[in-house]
């Protein structure tokens, strides 16, 4: 379920002006981070680092991003310290920015949720293994909150434009396809 405030559309001004720390960041809050209110910015929260999923997100991202001029900026969100962080993203996006989360502020403000162990048993998740495995992607050693999903939120300001419901913990957003709606957003007057 996404936090009443997602679903209200707005971020709220104590989540915009909560202190930021992690990596390649500016010193501030997430407001400064996010930039003028008419910048549109992609927010991606990461499972923990040793989930098949995270790795798969950040490569399927990194890709996107160079293979699209437009592509919004990003910011990551990740459980652990800057120091985890930085060792994780070292090898596959060391300029990325992100934000350490370890305390999950972030996580539960933007109403990222965590699976119940039935979702283990969903055929979708057992065949976006098969996919991150082809790819190359293996599990890593556990960290953080193991069963907390992902999340995707294109904001603008304080405003959300788009979400993507996870089904499960291997559901990957058609990342392609953001670019076009900050076009459409952009071209609507959104």
């Amino acid at each position: 379920m996404i936090a009443a405030f997602a679903a209200a559309r707005r971020i709220p001004a104590e989540v915009l002006d909560a202190t930021v720390t992690g990596i390649n960041l500016m010193p501030g809050t997430l407001r400064d981070q996010l930039g003028p209110g008419d910048t549109t910015q992609l927010l991606v929260f990461l499972r923990h680092f040793g989930c098949t999923f995270c790795r798969e997100t950040v490569a399927e991202l990194r890709r996107e991003t160079e293979a699209t001029p437009d592509f919004p900026p990003l910011l990551f969100f990740f459980q652990g310290s800057t120091t985890e962080g930085r060792a994780f993203l070292r090898r596959d996006w060391p300029s990325v920015r992100a934000v350490a989360d370890a305390g999950l502020y972030f996580y539960e403000a933007f109403g990222v949720e965590r699976m119940g162990w039935l979702s283990l048993l969903r055929p979708g998740l057992w065949q976006a293994e098969r996919r991150a495995k082809a790819k190359g992607f293996s599990q890593g050693e556990r960290s953080g909150d193991i069963w907390r999903l992902p999340g995707v939120f294109l904001v603008r300001g304080d405003r959300i434009l788009w979400t993507h419901e996870f089904q499960h913990a291997g559901d990957l957003p058609d990342f392609g396809a953001v670019a076009a709606r900050v076009r459409t957003y952009r071209e609507d007057g959104a």
